[in-house]
């Protein structure tokens, strides 16, 4: 794709939904929040977007698709090798969002969250973060607006990952791990619970904790809210146009999930042909089987973060104190699903898919050695699932066309793939 064929909007799924998703509440009053309410902690616009269930197209701001056109758009490959190994008649793509800054799809939202709190005056953002992708990204972003960064990473995470925590401080971020003694949701934690792992539910209570005591200070998340999930449209609006370029279009659709933003990214544009004309395409959101909110969660209202200070979110959950095992998919252990996927979910557009961790891994190597990617461990239940697919069609004989999306690689994971190299990896069974 040349410049002039990159997105200049992103794809608000909400406004073409005929059922859209319940509103997030005020914990205290039980009443449907405004943009106002969550303007206190997101940036205004952001908080604006998160709740807009009219327009389907927003525009992109100039400086923000100036930045993006510094890398974008990303590769649209057709996996020939992985087809061959696999022996199967299906046609794979993955979309590459692997070779993005920093390596993930996550700065497809970190840029936009950070122009916005620099055009209303914002001076520090702050964030959680588990593997430690968004927070990298974060830091990036932050400082190429002038932003100081705060960022919480799950501690279990950062003892797993310790340089993606070096690369957030070479970009000036400050980074520690959660639960901390550094606010009073971090104490609280630690308090009833000394050896407490961590969570991306205790780093939200951290860091929304932090932006809401600290002046001049905005709370940016990687995941889960309808605006993440909006500004990373940008790779299923790209997907779409490559897709067209190679005479194919998808019959499924794949991403790992953790709170929804790459699934959003690759799945929504493809699905709007869903909801406004009917077309036949089967999407799927690859979850741990340790962490299964999609699949073994229940629908109803939850926190989104372990200290209860975050709205009500209509969610699929297992509870915001849930405990997630010590999986290395750190950006998989979320508890609850984002309010778009979750109503999509309940309204039978999308499935969710538990994958084991070894099998997970065992994706990942066979990818690695057939396409020379080596993949994030969360990007290996997309390939794992996406393996599974590949199956069905060796079996039925029938050539569908697969695409998933690649949101990482995981050069800086390589503890987790000695792991299993080494037969240490295990499959933590999920306790409800």
């Amino acid at each position: 794709m040349d410049e002039s064929e990159l997105p200049r909007q992103w794809y608000n799924i909400v406004a073409d939904m005929k059922n859209k998703p319940l509103p997030p509440l005020n914990p205290a009053t039980k009443e449907p929040l405004t943009a106002e309410d969550l303007a206190h902690i997101f940036a205004a616009e952001c908080a604006k977007q998160e709740l807009d269930q009219t327009h389907a197209w927003i525009d992109i701001p100039e400086e923000v698709l100036e930045r993006y056109k510094s890398y974008r758009s990303t590769p649209l490959v057709r996996a020939y090798a992985l087809e061959e190994a696999l022996g199967t008649p299906a046609h794979i793509y993955f979309k590459n969002e692997s070779v993005n800054p920093l390596g993930s799809h996550k700065i497809n939202s970190a840029l936009p969250q950070c122009y916005y709190c620099k055009q209303e005056g914002t001076t520090n953002v702050t964030t959680e973060t588990g593997a430690g992708q968004w927070g990298a990204a974060l830091s990036y972003a932050a400082k190429a607006f002038g932003l100081e960064c705060a960022v919480y990473q799950v501690k279990i995470s950062m003892q797993q990952k310790p340089y993606r925590s070096s690369i957030m401080r070479t970009f000036g971020a400050t980074v520690e791990g959660s639960p901390s003694m550094s606010t009073r949701a971090g104490k609280d934690i630690i308090t009833r619970d000394p050896m407490h792992p961590g969570s991306l539910g205790t780093a939200i209570s951290e860091a929304v904790e932090l932006a809401t005591t600290t002046p001049n200070c905005k709370y940016t998340l990687g995941s889960v809210l309808n605006h993440v999930a909006l500004h990373q449209t940008v790779i299923g609006l790209e997907a779409e146009k490559q897709m067209e370029k190679a005479g194919e279009y998808p019959d499924t659709v794949i991403a790992c999930f953790g709170g929804g933003s790459n699934f959003g990214g690759i799945a929504f544009p493809f699905m709007r042909h869903t909801l406004l004309e009917g077309k036949k395409t089967e999407f799927i959101a690859a979850e741990p089987s340790s962490c299964p909110k999609l699949t073994k969660g229940k629908f109803e209202y939850d926190f989104g973060d372990a200290a209860g200070y975050t709205p009500l979110l209509p969610m699929y959950t297992l509870g915001h104190d849930f405990k997630p095992a010590n999986i290395h998919a750190g950006g998989l252990r979320y508890h609850g699903a984002g309010m778009i996927v979750s109503q999509l979910l309940k309204d039978g557009y999308m499935r969710g898919e538990d994958i084991p961790q070894t099998e997970s891994f065992q994706a990942g190597l066979l990818f690695a050695r057939t396409e020379g990617i080596i993949p994030a461990p969360e990007s290996c239940h997309a390939i794992a699932a996406t393996i599974r697919e590949a199956n069905k069609c060796k079996e039925s004989g029938e050539a569908k066309v697969i695409l998933f999306n690649l949101s990482g690689h995981g050069l800086i994971d390589m503890t987790a793939y000695d792991s299993f190299l080494n037969g240490d990896l295990t499959d933590p069974e999920f306790k409800g």
